[in-house]
């Protein structure tokens, strides 16, 4: 497959995706986009940007359907495949644990069972997530001024760490993710898998379930205009994520597929890492600053399963790559606050 220049990318109209869409353009790979065009406010936005930017093969059809997906596979036999459409919150996964195993486990089976049949040599990529590790109840938790430590993980947490799972959103990722694994063990297929938390930048548009950073500068900005008063949390603001920049995601693929020999058959824990790490305080302290307003607080009960601190050792990726983020928290949480106050 050294001339095929396909790349097949499930759920593009979410913001990472049709970023992603764009920069492969830009490299001159033809985009084939699958995705069950649901027309909500902000997927007519990306459309419509990508539409006006690219040129793109849009296939309007749901990866459940299996003889959809064996159809599309046959047809374009692609080089790569972004396979990154999931149910994303832990919250609708509790509300709804069937829609959230046919959307993140049984659309991944459809399509490792047609690449396995009619496309073995397609490489594919799959986005699954942290929550495939335990909570991390159990250890030792230091308060400090501003965040949580596990003093015992001073290096943070590695891919071989402890597998739990305390939501149906924590069952269907990590069940996806094991295929993925497994049909590279038994069917030869090349496949990679990446546990991602949280990405931000343009083209993203957050609940008050997801992209925790996006909803709370639009929080922020709200209280800058006058239009809020306070900002509901659950539990307390010392919880910590390591977040990473879409510029460094897209670069992540990019080295990563140039370098699939060497990581196909493996899984990579992708964040932010220690220097890009945040706590909840730490974003207000921040936006309180660069925006020169106050932040009230509306502390709320804590919710299930969530972990009080993710830090990901990154040092498998930057060892098989020599990938990592390079993009500041300072210099793109600006750029979000930016993106953000334009669309509101």
């Amino acid at each position: 497959m050294e001339n095929n220049k396909k790349i097949l990318i499930t759920w593009w109209l979410w913001f990472l995706w049709s970023n992603l869409a764009f920069e492969w353009f830009k490299k001159w790979y033809e985009i084939i986009i699958l995705d069950n065009f649901f027309k909500t406010e902000w997927n007519i936005i990306n459309y419509k940007w990508l539409k006006n930017e690219i040129k793109f093969i849009f296939e309007n059809k749901d990866i459940r359907n299996q003889n959809d997906i064996e159809n599309i596979i046959k047809k374009y036999k692609p080089y790569a495949i972004f396979h990154v459409a999931w149910q994303v919150a832990m919250t609708t996964s509790i509300e709804n644990p069937r829609l959230d195993f046919e959307i993140n486990t049984l659309w991944t089976f459809n399509i490792l069972e047609s690449v396995r049949k009619y496309s073995s040599e397609t490489v594919i990529f799959y986005s699954s997530t942290n929550k495939v590790y335990w909570d991390f109840s159990h250890l030792k938790i230091k308060d400090t001024e501003t965040r949580y430590v596990y003093p015992d993980y001073k290096n943070w947490f590695k891919e071989d760490i402890w597998l739990e799972f305390h939501s149906p959103y924590g069952c269907s990722k990590w069940a996806a993710d094991q295929y993925l694994l497994d049909y590279n063990r038994i069917f030869w297929i090349k496949t990679v898998v990446f546990r991602h938390s949280s990405m931000y930048w343009w083209r993203q548009f957050a609940t008050y379930d997801q992209w925790w950073i996006w909803w709370f500068v639009e929080q922020a900005l709200k209280i800058k205009k006058w239009e809020i008063s306070k900002i509901s949390i659950h539990w307390n603001w010392k919880q910590v994520r390591d977040v990473l920049f879409a510029d460094d995601m897209m670069n992540l693929y990019y080295s990563t597929l140039n370098n699939i020999e060497k990581c196909s058959w493996n899984v990579f824990n992708i964040w932010g890492w220690l220097k890009n790490s945040l706590s909840l305080l730490e974003l207000f302290n921040f936006l309180e600053k660069e925006l020169n307003i106050k932040i009230k607080i509306d502390f709320k009960d804590w919710r299930k399963s969530d972990q009080k601190v993710f830090i990901a050792d990154i040092w498998k990726i930057n060892n098989f790559t020599w990938w990592e983020p390079l993009v500041s928290k300072e210099d793109w949480l600006k750029k979000m606050i930016q993106w953000i106050e334009n669309i509101i």
